[in-house]
Protein backbone atom coordinates (compact mmCIF):
# COMPACT_ATOMS: atom_id res chain seq x y z
CA UNK A 1 0.00 0.00 0.00
CA UNK A 2 1.29 3.86 -1.52
CA UNK A 3 1.89 6.12 1.61
CA UNK A 4 -0.32 8.74 1.48
CA UNK A 5 1.15 12.54 2.05
CA UNK A 6 -1.14 15.52 1.32
CA UNK A 7 0.48 18.89 0.49
CA UNK A 8 -0.66 21.82 2.17
CA UNK A 9 0.88 25.11 -0.07
CA UNK A 10 -1.22 27.85 -1.47
CA UNK A 11 1.44 28.36 -4.32
CA UNK A 12 0.06 26.65 -7.60
CA UNK A 13 3.42 25.93 -8.92
CA UNK A 14 5.81 24.56 -6.09
CA UNK A 15 2.10 22.82 -5.05
CA UNK A 16 2.07 20.82 -8.54
CA UNK A 17 6.51 20.79 -8.75
CA UNK A 18 5.64 18.74 -5.27
CA UNK A 19 3.06 16.73 -6.09
CA UNK A 20 5.31 15.19 -9.42
CA UNK A 21 8.26 14.55 -7.34
CA UNK A 22 6.16 12.57 -4.79
CA UNK A 23 4.31 10.55 -7.46
CA UNK A 24 7.28 10.01 -9.52
CA UNK A 25 8.86 8.66 -6.29
CA UNK A 26 5.78 6.09 -5.46
CA UNK A 27 4.32 7.92 -2.93
CA UNK A 28 0.33 8.80 -3.05
CA UNK A 29 -0.80 12.36 -2.88
CA UNK A 30 -4.25 12.45 -1.87
CA UNK A 31 -4.61 16.14 -2.65
CA UNK A 32 -3.33 19.88 -2.37
CA UNK A 33 -4.88 21.81 0.27
CA UNK A 34 -4.22 25.73 0.52
CA UNK A 35 -5.52 26.74 3.37
CA UNK A 36 -6.27 24.84 6.85
CA UNK A 37 -9.35 24.77 6.74
CA UNK A 38 -9.35 23.07 3.73
CA UNK A 39 -6.48 20.67 5.05
CA UNK A 40 -8.69 19.62 7.77
CA UNK A 41 -11.30 18.64 5.64
CA UNK A 42 -9.11 16.80 3.91
CA UNK A 43 -6.83 14.96 7.00
CA UNK A 44 -10.55 14.10 7.86
CA UNK A 45 -11.93 12.69 4.43
CA UNK A 46 -8.43 10.71 3.46
CA UNK A 47 -6.51 10.32 6.54
CA UNK A 48 -3.05 10.82 5.22
CA UNK A 49 -0.10 9.17 6.76
CA UNK A 50 2.33 12.54 6.45
CA UNK A 51 1.77 16.28 5.26
CA UNK A 52 4.46 18.08 3.89
CA UNK A 53 3.58 21.84 5.11
CA UNK A 54 3.86 25.49 4.06
CA UNK A 55 4.04 27.68 6.56
CA UNK A 56 1.80 31.17 5.08
CA UNK A 57 -1.08 29.66 4.02
CA UNK A 58 -4.53 31.50 2.47
CA UNK A 59 -6.78 32.94 4.75
CA UNK A 60 -5.83 33.83 8.90
CA UNK A 61 -4.49 30.76 10.43
CA UNK A 62 -0.74 29.83 9.04
CA UNK A 63 1.06 26.20 8.93
CA UNK A 64 1.73 26.31 12.19
CA UNK A 65 -1.38 26.85 13.36
CA UNK A 66 -2.03 23.13 11.89
CA UNK A 67 0.82 21.92 13.15
CA UNK A 68 -0.18 21.63 16.64
CA UNK A 69 -3.08 19.91 15.57
CA UNK A 70 -1.31 17.28 13.27
CA UNK A 71 1.08 16.65 16.43
CA UNK A 72 -2.36 15.98 18.78
CA UNK A 73 -3.63 13.43 16.34
CA UNK A 74 -0.15 11.86 15.44
CA UNK A 75 0.18 12.85 11.78
CA UNK A 76 4.08 13.54 10.78
CA UNK A 77 4.49 16.91 9.16
CA UNK A 78 7.56 18.19 6.96
CA UNK A 79 7.64 22.65 6.80
CA UNK A 80 8.01 23.91 3.26
CA UNK A 81 9.27 27.77 3.06
CA UNK A 82 11.23 30.19 1.87
CA UNK A 83 10.72 32.24 5.18
CA UNK A 84 13.92 33.79 6.60
CA UNK A 85 11.67 35.59 9.60
CA UNK A 86 13.82 34.50 12.81
CA UNK A 87 10.24 34.65 14.74
CA UNK A 88 8.47 32.94 12.11
CA UNK A 89 11.15 30.30 12.16
CA UNK A 90 11.30 29.88 15.61
CA UNK A 91 7.54 29.20 16.22
CA UNK A 92 7.55 26.70 13.53
CA UNK A 93 10.63 24.88 15.06
CA UNK A 94 8.48 24.95 18.51
CA UNK A 95 6.18 23.14 16.92
CA UNK A 96 8.84 20.07 16.17
CA UNK A 97 8.90 19.24 12.72
CA UNK A 98 9.69 15.91 11.30
CA UNK A 99 11.68 17.70 8.89
CA UNK A 100 12.26 21.37 6.89
CA UNK A 101 12.77 21.98 3.32
CA UNK A 102 13.86 24.88 1.80
CA UNK A 103 11.98 26.30 -1.26
CA UNK A 104 13.03 26.21 -3.86
CA UNK A 105 13.35 22.38 -3.26
CA UNK A 106 15.02 19.68 -5.59
CA UNK A 107 13.57 16.14 -5.49
CA UNK A 108 16.96 14.62 -3.89
CA UNK A 109 16.37 16.63 -0.96
CA UNK A 110 12.67 15.94 -0.56
CA UNK A 111 13.00 12.16 -0.84
CA UNK A 112 16.22 12.17 1.56
CA UNK A 113 13.98 14.67 4.18
CA UNK A 114 11.29 12.43 3.85
CA UNK A 115 13.43 9.11 4.73
CA UNK A 116 14.33 10.90 7.62
CA UNK A 117 11.10 11.97 8.66
CA UNK A 118 9.40 8.46 8.49
CA UNK A 119 12.38 7.10 10.90
CA UNK A 120 11.53 9.74 13.26
CA UNK A 121 7.92 9.10 13.03
CA UNK A 122 8.01 5.47 13.21
CA UNK A 123 10.48 5.99 16.46
CA UNK A 124 8.71 8.53 18.55
CA UNK A 125 7.02 5.78 20.41
CA UNK A 126 10.20 3.83 21.10
CA UNK A 127 11.43 7.42 22.37
CA UNK A 128 8.78 7.55 24.97
CA UNK A 129 9.51 3.90 26.28
CA UNK A 130 13.51 4.15 26.11
CA UNK A 131 12.93 7.57 28.52
CA UNK A 132 10.33 6.41 30.72
CA UNK A 133 13.06 3.06 31.44
CA UNK A 134 16.13 5.24 31.13
CA UNK A 135 14.31 7.23 34.15
CA UNK A 136 13.68 4.16 36.46
CA UNK A 137 16.89 2.71 35.86
CA UNK A 138 18.52 5.37 37.91
CA UNK A 139 21.75 5.54 35.89
CA UNK A 140 23.22 8.82 34.90
CA UNK A 141 25.11 7.95 31.33
CA UNK A 142 24.30 6.34 28.37
CA UNK A 143 25.06 2.47 28.09
CA UNK A 144 27.85 1.45 25.50
CA UNK A 145 29.49 4.07 23.32
CA UNK A 146 27.26 7.02 24.51
CA UNK A 147 28.70 5.85 28.35
CA UNK A 148 30.78 9.40 28.69
CA UNK A 149 27.71 11.79 28.16
CA UNK A 150 26.42 12.46 31.44
CA UNK A 151 22.86 13.31 32.07
CA UNK A 152 19.19 12.36 33.22
CA UNK A 153 17.42 15.72 32.31
CA UNK A 154 14.31 15.06 30.20
CA UNK A 155 16.34 17.29 27.49
CA UNK A 156 19.40 14.89 27.82
CA UNK A 157 17.62 12.06 27.47
CA UNK A 158 16.10 13.32 24.14
CA UNK A 159 19.11 14.11 22.70
CA UNK A 160 20.38 10.89 23.24
CA UNK A 161 17.71 9.29 21.64
CA UNK A 162 18.18 11.37 18.44
CA UNK A 163 21.64 10.15 18.59
CA UNK A 164 20.96 6.68 18.75
CA UNK A 165 18.40 7.67 15.90
CA UNK A 166 20.71 9.57 13.10
CA UNK A 167 23.62 7.37 13.75
CA UNK A 168 22.10 4.51 11.90
CA UNK A 169 21.93 7.11 8.91
CA UNK A 170 24.52 8.90 6.69
CA UNK A 171 22.50 12.27 7.32
CA UNK A 172 24.10 15.40 7.78
CA UNK A 173 24.15 16.57 11.49
CA UNK A 174 23.86 19.84 12.66
CA UNK A 175 24.96 20.09 16.29
CA UNK A 176 24.26 23.79 18.02
CA UNK A 177 24.74 25.11 21.39
CA UNK A 178 27.34 27.19 23.00
CA UNK A 179 31.37 26.84 23.49
CA UNK A 180 31.64 24.10 26.36
CA UNK A 181 28.26 22.20 26.00
CA UNK A 182 29.87 19.06 24.72
CA UNK A 183 29.24 19.40 20.45
CA UNK A 184 32.74 17.47 20.08
CA UNK A 185 31.46 14.76 22.51
CA UNK A 186 28.05 14.01 20.53
CA UNK A 187 30.16 13.72 17.10
CA UNK A 188 31.87 10.87 18.47
CA UNK A 189 29.07 9.67 20.11
CA UNK A 190 27.10 9.09 16.74
CA UNK A 191 30.22 8.03 14.88
CA UNK A 192 30.84 5.25 17.34
CA UNK A 193 27.23 4.27 16.99
CA UNK A 194 26.91 4.10 13.44
CA UNK A 195 27.99 2.13 10.47
CA UNK A 196 31.50 3.58 9.75
CA UNK A 197 32.63 2.97 13.38
CA UNK A 198 35.52 1.19 11.83
CA UNK A 199 36.61 4.19 9.61
CA UNK A 200 38.35 7.26 10.84
CA UNK A 201 36.54 10.04 12.17
CA UNK A 202 38.02 13.15 11.22
CA UNK A 203 37.82 16.32 13.38
CA UNK A 204 38.44 19.50 12.18
CA UNK A 205 38.30 23.14 13.93
CA UNK A 206 37.69 25.43 10.69
CA UNK A 207 38.01 28.60 13.28
CA UNK A 208 41.60 27.69 13.92
CA UNK A 209 42.24 27.12 10.36
CA UNK A 210 44.02 30.55 8.58
CA UNK A 211 41.97 31.56 6.33
CA UNK A 212 44.48 31.16 3.58
CA UNK A 213 44.91 27.44 3.88
CA UNK A 214 41.45 26.41 4.59
CA UNK A 215 40.92 25.19 0.96
CA UNK A 216 43.79 23.12 1.05
CA UNK A 217 43.58 21.81 4.76
CA UNK A 218 40.01 20.47 3.68
CA UNK A 219 39.79 19.56 -0.05
CA UNK A 220 44.09 19.06 -0.47
CA UNK A 221 46.21 19.96 -3.16
CA UNK A 222 48.52 18.63 -6.20
CA UNK A 223 51.84 19.35 -5.81
CA UNK A 224 53.30 22.73 -7.39
CA UNK A 225 49.59 24.04 -7.55
CA UNK A 226 50.44 26.81 -5.83
CA UNK A 227 53.69 28.89 -4.01
CA UNK A 228 55.15 26.66 -1.60
CA UNK A 229 53.43 23.36 -2.44
CA UNK A 230 56.11 21.39 -2.79
CA UNK A 231 54.36 17.95 -2.58
CA UNK A 232 50.95 16.63 -2.51
CA UNK A 233 48.67 17.00 0.50
CA UNK A 234 45.44 14.84 1.02
CA UNK A 235 42.61 17.20 2.44
CA UNK A 236 41.13 16.39 5.60
CA UNK A 237 38.04 14.58 3.27
CA UNK A 238 40.09 12.61 1.89
CA UNK A 239 41.50 11.43 5.14
CA UNK A 240 37.90 10.90 6.37
CA UNK A 241 37.03 8.84 3.12
CA UNK A 242 34.47 5.93 4.46
CA UNK A 243 34.46 7.89 7.84
CA UNK A 244 32.82 10.99 9.63
CA UNK A 245 34.10 14.26 8.79
CA UNK A 246 33.57 16.59 12.53
CA UNK A 247 33.21 20.14 11.03
CA UNK A 248 33.45 22.17 14.17
CA UNK A 249 32.77 25.87 14.38
CA UNK A 250 31.44 25.56 11.01
CA UNK A 251 29.97 29.28 10.98
CA UNK A 252 33.77 30.60 10.53
CA UNK A 253 33.86 29.23 7.33
CA UNK A 254 34.51 32.08 4.61
CA UNK A 255 31.56 32.34 1.98
CA UNK A 256 33.90 30.77 -0.84
CA UNK A 257 34.64 27.69 1.17
CA UNK A 258 31.04 27.46 1.80
CA UNK A 259 29.78 27.04 -1.72
CA UNK A 260 32.48 24.15 -2.32
CA UNK A 261 31.30 22.60 0.88
CA UNK A 262 27.33 22.72 -0.40
CA UNK A 263 29.34 20.79 -3.72
CA UNK A 264 30.27 18.06 -1.73
CA UNK A 265 27.02 17.86 0.26
CA UNK A 266 25.64 17.32 -2.77
CA UNK A 267 27.55 15.72 -4.87
CA UNK A 268 29.83 13.63 -2.52
CA UNK A 269 32.65 15.03 -4.84
CA UNK A 270 35.91 17.32 -4.07
CA UNK A 271 38.42 18.96 -5.84
CA UNK A 272 41.95 19.33 -4.68
CA UNK A 273 43.82 22.48 -5.40
CA UNK A 274 45.26 22.19 -8.93
CA UNK A 275 43.49 19.13 -9.27
CA UNK A 276 40.75 16.94 -10.74
CA UNK A 277 36.95 15.86 -9.05
CA UNK A 278 37.39 12.79 -6.80
CA UNK A 279 34.34 10.86 -5.10
CA UNK A 280 34.49 10.47 -1.48
CA UNK A 281 31.96 8.41 1.11
CA UNK A 282 31.74 11.10 3.79
CA UNK A 283 28.99 11.08 6.40
CA UNK A 284 29.38 15.10 7.81
CA UNK A 285 28.37 16.22 10.94
CA UNK A 286 29.00 20.32 11.46
CA UNK A 287 28.79 22.22 14.69
CA UNK A 288 28.68 25.59 15.75
CA UNK A 289 27.97 28.29 18.56
CA UNK A 290 26.76 30.66 16.44
CA UNK A 291 23.25 31.83 15.56
CA UNK A 292 23.55 30.53 11.97
CA UNK A 293 20.32 32.55 11.19
CA UNK A 294 21.68 35.54 12.50
CA UNK A 295 24.45 34.99 10.10
CA UNK A 296 22.46 34.25 7.28
CA UNK A 297 20.25 37.56 7.57
CA UNK A 298 23.72 39.45 8.01
CA UNK A 299 25.04 37.55 4.98
CA UNK A 300 27.97 35.53 6.73
CA UNK A 301 26.27 31.69 5.79
CA UNK A 302 24.44 30.76 3.01
CA UNK A 303 21.04 30.00 3.42
CA UNK A 304 20.85 27.10 0.57
CA UNK A 305 23.99 25.48 3.04
CA UNK A 306 22.12 25.65 6.66
CA UNK A 307 19.28 24.18 5.11
CA UNK A 308 21.46 21.52 3.94
CA UNK A 309 23.22 20.96 7.24
CA UNK A 310 19.91 21.52 9.19
CA UNK A 311 18.57 18.25 7.86
CA UNK A 312 19.11 16.85 11.08
CA UNK A 313 19.72 19.60 13.88
CA UNK A 314 21.14 18.30 17.35
CA UNK A 315 20.50 21.44 19.76
CA UNK A 316 22.95 20.97 23.43
CA UNK A 317 21.39 23.40 26.26
CA UNK A 318 23.77 25.25 28.46
CA UNK A 319 24.45 23.91 31.55
CA UNK A 320 22.67 26.45 33.29
CA UNK A 321 19.46 24.70 31.37
CA UNK A 322 20.28 21.53 32.56
CA UNK A 323 19.90 22.54 36.85
CA UNK A 324 19.62 18.90 37.64
CA UNK A 325 22.07 17.42 35.95
CA UNK A 326 25.26 19.94 37.96
CA UNK A 327 25.79 17.22 40.46
CA UNK A 328 25.55 14.77 38.59
CA UNK A 329 28.47 15.94 36.37
CA UNK A 330 30.57 17.25 39.46
CA UNK A 331 30.37 13.92 40.80
CA UNK A 332 31.58 12.62 37.50
CA UNK A 333 34.49 14.47 37.20
CA UNK A 334 35.29 14.24 40.81
CA UNK A 335 36.23 10.90 40.34
CA UNK A 336 37.52 11.09 37.29
CA UNK A 337 40.38 13.15 38.63
CA UNK A 338 40.39 11.76 42.18
CA UNK A 339 41.44 8.54 40.18
CA UNK A 340 43.84 10.14 37.57
CA UNK A 341 45.46 11.84 40.89
CA UNK A 342 45.52 9.12 43.16
CA UNK A 343 43.13 10.24 45.83
CA UNK A 344 40.56 9.49 47.94
CA UNK A 345 37.71 12.22 47.93
CA UNK A 346 33.88 11.36 48.96
CA UNK A 347 32.02 14.43 47.86
CA UNK A 348 31.23 18.19 48.43
CA UNK A 349 30.08 20.21 51.53
CA UNK A 350 26.70 21.57 51.81
CA UNK A 351 28.04 24.66 51.09
CA UNK A 352 30.39 23.60 47.56
CA UNK A 353 26.75 22.28 46.52
CA UNK A 354 24.96 25.41 47.15
CA UNK A 355 27.47 27.26 45.34
CA UNK A 356 27.67 25.31 42.44
CA UNK A 357 23.35 25.02 41.99
CA UNK A 358 23.44 28.80 42.28
CA UNK A 359 26.07 29.43 39.43
CA UNK A 360 25.35 30.38 36.31
CA UNK A 361 27.99 28.46 34.89
CA UNK A 362 29.17 30.77 31.43
CA UNK A 363 31.37 28.24 29.96
CA UNK A 364 29.53 25.21 30.77
CA UNK A 365 30.40 21.56 31.31
CA UNK A 366 33.59 22.29 30.03
CA UNK A 367 33.92 25.09 32.70
CA UNK A 368 32.63 22.80 35.16
CA UNK A 369 35.25 20.14 34.65
CA UNK A 370 38.29 22.17 34.70
CA UNK A 371 37.02 23.28 38.26
CA UNK A 372 36.79 19.99 39.73
CA UNK A 373 40.13 19.30 38.03
CA UNK A 374 41.29 21.89 39.64
CA UNK A 375 39.48 21.03 43.30
CA UNK A 376 40.51 17.94 43.39
CA UNK A 377 44.55 18.88 42.83
CA UNK A 378 43.78 21.67 45.76
CA UNK A 379 42.16 19.09 47.98
CA UNK A 380 43.78 18.28 50.86
CA UNK A 381 41.19 16.17 52.39
CA UNK A 382 38.47 13.75 51.50
CA UNK A 383 35.70 16.73 51.07
CA UNK A 384 35.79 19.06 48.43
CA UNK A 385 35.06 21.90 51.16
CA UNK A 386 36.17 25.71 48.93
CA UNK A 387 35.40 25.89 45.68
CA UNK A 388 36.29 29.10 44.26
CA UNK A 389 34.19 30.80 41.17
CA UNK A 390 34.53 33.88 39.25
CA UNK A 391 32.00 36.88 39.60
CA UNK A 392 28.67 35.61 38.26
CA UNK A 393 27.99 37.75 35.56
CA UNK A 394 24.86 35.47 34.58
CA UNK A 395 23.29 35.92 37.90
CA UNK A 396 19.83 37.54 37.77
CA UNK A 397 19.60 41.25 39.82
CA UNK A 398 16.72 41.40 41.79
CA UNK A 399 15.32 44.22 43.79
CA UNK A 400 12.45 43.77 46.02
CA UNK A 401 9.87 46.63 47.35
CA UNK A 402 7.83 45.02 49.86
CA UNK A 403 5.45 47.58 49.64
CA UNK A 404 4.93 47.95 46.22
CA UNK A 405 1.53 46.72 44.70
CA UNK A 406 2.52 45.08 41.54
CA UNK A 407 0.77 45.70 38.29
CA UNK A 408 -0.79 42.95 35.96
CA UNK A 409 1.68 42.99 34.08
CA UNK A 410 4.25 42.38 37.07
CA UNK A 411 2.42 39.86 38.03
CA UNK A 412 2.10 38.00 34.75
CA UNK A 413 5.40 38.24 34.04
CA UNK A 414 6.47 37.05 37.46
CA UNK A 415 3.48 33.90 36.71
CA UNK A 416 5.64 33.11 33.85
CA UNK A 417 8.67 33.71 35.51
CA UNK A 418 7.80 31.62 38.41
CA UNK A 419 6.29 28.55 36.06
CA UNK A 420 9.93 28.96 33.41
CA UNK A 421 11.87 28.13 36.63
CA UNK A 422 9.90 25.12 37.67
CA UNK A 423 10.69 23.43 34.13
CA UNK A 424 14.27 24.41 33.84
CA UNK A 425 13.01 27.09 30.99
CA UNK A 426 11.91 24.30 28.58
CA UNK A 427 8.85 26.38 26.39
CA UNK A 428 7.39 23.63 24.46
CA UNK A 429 6.77 20.00 24.54
CA UNK A 430 5.95 17.43 27.35
CA UNK A 431 6.23 19.06 30.87
CA UNK A 432 7.30 22.71 28.99
CA UNK A 433 6.08 25.80 30.58
CA UNK A 434 3.09 26.46 27.64
CA UNK A 435 2.15 23.12 28.45
CA UNK A 436 1.73 23.92 32.55
CA UNK A 437 0.40 27.21 31.64
CA UNK A 438 -2.27 26.11 28.96
CA UNK A 439 -1.38 27.98 26.75
CA UNK A 440 -0.53 28.22 22.83
CA UNK A 441 3.17 27.98 22.16
CA UNK A 442 3.18 30.61 19.80
CA UNK A 443 0.91 32.96 22.14
CA UNK A 444 3.61 32.15 25.14
CA UNK A 445 6.39 33.33 23.42
CA UNK A 446 4.61 36.58 21.81
CA UNK A 447 4.10 37.48 25.68
CA UNK A 448 7.24 36.64 26.74
CA UNK A 449 8.84 38.93 24.22
CA UNK A 450 6.70 41.63 25.07
CA UNK A 451 7.12 41.54 29.40
CA UNK A 452 11.12 41.38 28.02
CA UNK A 453 11.84 37.82 29.53
CA UNK A 454 14.97 36.61 28.05
CA UNK A 455 16.78 33.39 28.94
CA UNK A 456 20.56 35.64 28.86
CA UNK A 457 19.07 38.24 31.69
CA UNK A 458 16.56 36.18 33.94
CA UNK A 459 18.46 32.34 34.05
Amino acid sequence: MKTKILIVEDQFIEANNMQGILERAGYKVTGIARSVPVALKAIEKEKPDMVMLDILLQGTLTGIDLAAQLRAMNIAFVYLSANSNKQILDAAKATKPYGFLVKPFRAKDVLVMLDVAWYLHSQAGEEVKNREAYLKSGEHAAAGDLKSIIGNSPVMLEILNNVKIVSQTDTAVLILGESGTGKELIAQGIHRLSNRKNKPLIVVNCGALPANLIESELFGHEKGSFTGAFNKRVGKFEQADGGTIFLDEIGELPLDLQVKFLRVLQEKEIERIGGNAKKVDVRIIAATNRNLEEEISAGRFRLDLYYRLNIFPILLPPLRERHNDILLLADYFLKKYADKQGKTITGFSDEVISIMRKYSWPGNVRELENMMERSVLLSMGTLINTLVLPKDKGAPIIDIEEDKVKTMEENERDHILATLAKCDWKVYGEGGAAELLNINVSTLNSRMKKLGIDKKRYH
